[in-house]
């Protein structure tokens, strides 16, 4: 009985813990748009550049305002689905031709960004996001 409380319990905190997954990921993500952008909190690897237009640029402008948008759970199934294929993109163009495992070829945080945000772009925002906001308030109008 008592196991069961407890479970019930924790469950209960799951659409929360959606939720810090969220926010927690798009922090840890902008980050690599700023580094792009602002360099911001550091700037890119030597002889790298993002000069307007090119695609890192590009790539800092989803990372960064994509991210911003994910961060406050702003149109975040769109916008995640969006970041998810620029995530892939970034895999097989910049690692994969390196090296056959991303460990050896630093593509880990792509991998795993690509499959955080395809699960945003299928499970939405959570509950504490603008989407969950704007959703509560179109169904009691």
């Amino acid at each position: 009985m008592k196991t069961n409380n407890i479970m019930s319990k924790w469950l209960a905190t799951m659409p929360y813990m959606h939720s810090l997954l969220r926010i927690t990921s798009a922090f840890l993500f902008i980050q690599s748009g700023t580094m792009k952008l602002f360099s911001f909190p550091m700037g890119m690897p030597e002889g790298v550049t993002a000069d307007p237009f090119s695609q890192i640029w590009i790539g800092g402008v989803l990372e960064t305002f994509g991210g911003a948008l994910i961060l406050l759970g702003f149109y975040t199934r769109p916008i995640a689905f969006l970041l998810s294929g620029e995530m892939a993109v970034a895999y097989f163009q910049f690692h994969a031709q390196q090296n056959f495992w991303p460990i050896i070829n630093g593509g880990i945080p792509a991998i795993l960004y690509c499959f955080i945000w395809l699960y945003f772009s299928a499970a939405g925002a959570g509950a504490w996001s603008i989407d969950s906001f704007l959703q509560k308030r179109k169904t009691t109008s």
